[in-house]
């Protein structure tokens, strides 16, 4: 995810002069490295000062540029977390924030680094939009639509590196605000986002393996939320099931369930998120996603596709 946001805003930026990127203590690599080489005057690298990153790229885009701030998620939302709300948000700013390994991705590097609770927080900012692609190529898609968007500030989510292609059989094309059906199936429907769509597959094969014909959809956009989107899924699946990477206090999880009690929905629901908890294990990041209950067979005993 990470390499393609950084090929695709290099290609953006070689034909839109608006397009500039602020990072805040990390050392650019790959097509970000030569969008620095080939445009100098639109990278800047602030250091270890995240808030004045958030208060330069708000004053950028009201001089009628499209900045980027770029860098760990914990970094770009957390740390400058009132320049966010009143530099950006408060001016409702055409300004994207990139949160790298967003959830608990950089599991080795400890708390600080784990962004567990970055989509609850985003949300509930007025004006914020929320993106969270599911693989390399909604990024393309996301970050395309970031680079030209006039809504406001964005905070765009993305993995770290490694996550496969999981939406080239989609149903439908990347739009914003818009659920995405990347499986089509009948009996089971797996609300998903982010790189833990990966999971959400794996699960979809085990009902499938059982005889039950599974839908994976991708909820990219987390705000504005799509409720029509989701609304339809409640009324027509039977099985209803959320599976993020996020804490549960304002995740998509709550949402739903809060969907699924005003539409009095009747299918079955069950949702499964990160646990309202720091988890004090060391680890691989499907260490900790364990941890927190979210592994493929967890997931599947507690659906009662497996025994163990």
């Amino acid at each position: 995810m990470r390499n393609k946001f950084a090929e695709t805003f290099y290609e953006l930026g070689k034909v839109d002069p608006r397009l500039c990127v602020v990072v805040a203590d990390i050392s650019p690599a790959g097509s970000i490295a030569k969008f620095r080489q080939e445009f100098p005057g639109r990278f800047i690298n602030t250091g270890v000062a995240e808030q004045i990153m958030i208060g330069m790229v708000a004053g950028m885009a009201q001089r009628g540029l499209r900045p980027f701030a770029y860098t760990i998620a914990t970094f770009t939302l957390y740390r400058p977390f009132e320049m966010v709300r009143d530099d950006l948000c408060y001016q409702n700013l055409p300004v994207t924030i990139v949160g790298i390994g967003g959830g608990v991705n950089y599991s080795t590097l400890g708390a600080t680094h784990h962004a567990q609770e970055d989509v609850s927080i985003a949300c509930s900012i007025p004006n914020m939009n929320v993106i969270a692609p599911c693989d390399p190529a909604e990024v393309e898609a996301a970050t395309r639509w970031c680079a030209q968007q006039e809504v406001g500030p964005v905070y765009l989510r993305l993995g770290k590196a490694g996550e496969p292609v999981l939406s080239a059989n989609a149903t439908t094309p990347w739009t914003f605000g818009k659920i995405r059906t990347l499986r089509e199936g009948r009996d089971v429907c797996i609300l998903t986002y982010g790189p833990i769509t990966k999971m959400a597959c794996e699960v979809a094969d085990r009902f499938a393996a059982g005889g039950r014909s599974t839908s994976v959809v991708s909820v990219h956009t987390l705000k504005p939320l799509d409720r029509d989107g989701i609304a339809e899924v409640l009324a027509r699946f039977p099985h209803v099931v959320v599976i993020e990477e996020c804490a549960p206090n304002g995740s998509l999880s709550m949402r739903v369930k809060e969907l699924a009690w005003e539409r009095r929905a009747t299918c079955r629901l069950d949702t499964f998120t990160l646990k309202d908890e720091f988890i004090h294990c060391y680890g691989s990041h499907e260490d900790l996603l364990a941890e927190h209950g979210l592994s493929t067979n967890k997931i599947c005993v507690a659906l009662g596709l497996t025994s163990s």
